[in-house]
């Protein structure tokens, strides 16, 4: 029985044996199957974390490029501009020349002094030095050393070199100088209208300054200056981005010597009459060219604190006024051309003409008379002239006053130039036409009548009044415009004989020249009011002649307005004219 127990026994081991390995072979048949999905997951981790690297790498790329390639250049820009301070470089201005090649105007070396207020470090001790140099207090200074969000603030412009070199003796921290140029007038208050002014940064502001300021300004360039972060300069940090190109000269018709006379002249002869402001002329009128022109007040451009009113423009050429009877000569141009009447045709002049409810006299009390064309010049009839026009007719007369170019701008080269104004014939009023023929109730300015008087030494051509002559460094000559106004030429002797006789016999005997003949005609008008009423006894008056049979074909204005009672320019008109006999050497022929 007892092996039979141990037979038992060895089966039941030999069955927990085969079970365990049964087990075992599961198991590792069970492992055998987990390890395939393990390597899987592996390599799929792998490849993620491969590619999120590559993603990341890509967007990092992507970061440089567009801080490199977008961000980074504005923001250079933006460190360049916080460095770099930029100037103009201005351009030298072209000089004016008068016809004798006596400087006008010309641009000279000047100092322009700024700062950099980051480097400035006593602003009290420095804006105390710099005020004991360049004038005015220290606070004057202060604004700019103390400038914010800025390394560039101006504190002088323009200066004198030598005050320039003044200031940088001082040695001040951040206190930089710029080589610049500023415009000068030698010759001052002469001409000072003419030529004008400019203002801080080398623009014309008025004058020949404004009109000519194109060829006379030339292009700018540009200066800039590049400094470290401690505010101070880079080496080599100071460049020139572009070169400046210096204006052109011009030579103009103003003789400055004879300029002086006239303005002084006139001055003289608005105290005398008592008149509030003058205006003269001398004008050439077979060239056109303006040889002196004044009106007051007068401008110095090298002193600007104290620019009166109107001193800024020639009223010459700016303000139309009613002519009076300076204008009668081509009223009665007009009818000489028709050639409905002559010098020697009369006519029956009432003492008194009734025109619509109103009356025309003369402005000397006389009795009814008849007179000649001739005679009726010489005395300044208004009557007398009234009734020639209406000879003529009102379109005929305005027809000729418009091909006179009495109603248009002469194209005078000066800035602000008044065309002046007539009404369309159409809507004359009786009284209106006779007071037209006779200088009032039209509008001209003294250049305009100045330019008719000079086609009568000229065969009945008016040029363009004009200042410039010519540019010396191109070598070109300014050309202008003529235009044949009187057209029956023969009539022009007869009306100088007329004005002649105006001189000698008539109103204008304060106008006569020893040796020579002068032609002319003289001229009080009435003005109106603010109220639009004329202005009881007070008038503008004026003179208006030259010197036929000489070598010369001057023409000369001289007008004075709001004068008090009877009072005349004559005397100032023969100063004028003896001068320019004299200084040219006129001679008769």
């Amino acid at each position: 029985m007892a092996s039979g127990r141990k037979g038992s026994s060895r089966l039941k081991d030999d069955s927990r044996s085969r079970a365990s390995q049964g087990r075992t072979n599961r198991t590792e048949r069970a492992r055998g199957a987990a390890a395939v999905p393990t390597n899987i997951d592996s390599q799929l981790r792998i490849r993620v974390m491969v590619g999120l690297f590559i993603l990341f790498a890509l967007l990092v790329a992507g970061r440089l490029g567009y801080l490199a390639l977008v961000v980074g250049p504005a923001n250079a820009e933006k460190a360049a501009e916080t460095r770099t301070v930029s100037a103009d470089l201005p351009a030298k201005r072209g000089t004016i020349y008068d016809r004798n090649g006596i400087v006008l105007a010309t641009s000279v070396d000047a100092t322009t002094i700024y700062c950099n207020p980051s480097e400035v470090t006593d602003v009290s001790g420095e804006a105390q030095k710099i005020a004991s140099v360049l004038g005015g207090s220290a606070s004057d200074y202060t604004d700019a050393l103390t400038a914010s969000d800025t390394s560039f603030a101006y504190i002088y412009r323009k200066a004198d070199t030598s005050v320039g070199d003044q200031v940088k003796a001082l040695g001040l921290d951040g206190i930089y100088f710029l080589d610049d140029t500023k415009r000068i007038y030698p010759c001052g208050q002469t001409a000072g209208q003419v030529v004008g002014m400019c203002d801080v940064d080398g623009n014309g502001l008025s004058g020949l300054e404004l009109y000519y300021d194109d060829i006379l300004k030339g292009h700018d360039g540009s200066l800039e200056a590049e400094r470290g972060a401690n505010g101070y300069p880079i080496a080599g940090g100071l460049y020139q981005e572009q070169a400046a190109q210096d204006g052109e000269d011009i030579v103009v018709s103003i003789d400055v010597e004879m300029q002086a006379y006239l303005e002084q002249r006139l001055t003289q002869c608005v105290g005398d009459i008592e008149g509030k402001n003058g205006n003269a002329i001398l004008y050439d009128g077979s060239t056109g060219e303006i040889i002196a022109m004044a009106s007051t007040p007068y401008l110095d451009p090298n002193d600007r604190t104290h620019v009166q009113s109107g001193a800024t423009e020639l009223s010459s050429i700016s303000s139309a006024f009613e002519p009076g009877s300076i204008f009668k000569t081509a009223s009665m141009s007009a009818v000489l051309e028709s050639g409905i009447m002559t010098p020697d045709s009369t006519v029956y002049c009432p003492a008194h003409l009734q025109a619509d409810e109103y009356y025309i006299s003369d402005a000397e009390s006389r009795d009814d008379e008849t007179m000649s064309l001739t005679h009726i010049l010489e005395v300044s009839s208004n009557v007398g002239m009234s009734l020639t026009a209406k000879q003529l007719g009102a379109r005929p007369l305005y027809n000729a006053l418009v091909r006179y170019n009495l109603d248009k701008k002469t194209g005078v080269d000066y800035p602000g130039e008044s065309s002046g104004y007539c009404a369309n014939p159409d809507t004359w009023s009786t009284v209106q036409f006779y007071n037209i023929s006779f200088g009032q109730g039209i509008d001209v300015t003294p250049m305009q009548i100045t330019r008719f008087y000079g086609a009568l030494t000229d065969n009945g051509v008016e040029q363009t009044p004009h200042f410039l002559i010519s540019k010396p460094q191109t070598g070109e000559v300014a050309t202008y415009d003529t235009d044949q106004v009187i057209q029956n030429t023969s009539v022009i002797p007869e009306l100088t004989t007329m004005l002649k006789g105006v001189v000698s016999e008539g109103t204008g005997k304060a106008a006569q020249i020893s040796g020579f003949t002068p032609a002319g005609k003289t001229g009080t008008a009435e003005y109106a009011g603010d109220d639009g009423k004329y202005v009881s006894n007070m008038y503008n008056i004026s003179f208006v002649g030259y010197l036929p049979n000489t070598s010369s074909n001057l023409v000369c204005f001289v007008g004075v307005t709001d004068v008090p009672g009877d009072r005349i320019t004559t005397p100032a008109f023969k100063d004028i004219m003896t001068f320019a006999i004299n200084h040219y050497r006129i001679t008769p022929q």
